[in-house]
């Protein structure tokens, strides 16, 4: 029995597009406090375009071992506040897999000063690190860690200095 040809294709519905806009008013379910992110900082050389980067990587707490995973953020970038809001996870399929966090790295170029540093999930829970830079110096100082007063929000990430991945020009 042959198949029946299709006179006209069936439209499939689009996905409705995330807004990171929308995370920060947001107001979180009631849920624990559970660690699942760091937020590592970090100075980065770029040698082959000859720039020095600050960098913020977020990392997942669990590791992965079936897939690699790039965890996917949005930047709001305001005057010395830095919202970094994420969006979820995708799977690189280009990799081998092995067993590694979800990671993805953000690139600043000049941050000099003191930063307020958000990490915000898209159920609107937020958890802020305040930062002070110095490029001169090379060093980045984390003067505190905190949630910020919102209804029903959570600690989920931890802040870290990563200083073993500090790298500058020779």
């Amino acid at each position: 029995m042959p198949l029946h040809k299709l006179t006209n294709i069936p439209k499939i519905p689009k996905t409705r597009k995330k807004k990171p806009h929308a995370a920060l008013t947001a107001i979180p379910s009631k849920k624990p406090d559970k660690l699942e992110y760091y937020c590592k900082v970090f100075f980065k050389y770029d040698p082959q375009i000859k720039k020095q980067y600050e960098v913020f990587a977020i990392e997942t707490v669990v590791e992965f071992t079936s897939f690699a995973y790039e965890i996917s953020v949005e930047v709001i970038k305001e005057k010395h506040v830095i919202n970094l809001v994420v969006m979820g996870l995708k799977a690189i399929m280009d990799s081998v897999p092995q067993i590694m966090p979800a990671r993805n790295e953000i690139l600043f170029e000049e941050l000099y000063g003191d930063y307020i540093v958000n990490v915000v999930k898209q159920d609107g829970a937020i958890n802020t690190g305040e930062f002070s830079f110095n490029l001169f110096k090379k060093e980045i100082i984390l003067n505190k860690q905190y949630k910020p007063k919102k209804k029903n929000n959570r600690l989920f990430c931890e802040f870290q200095i990563a200083q073993d991945e500090f790298t500058f020009p020779e």
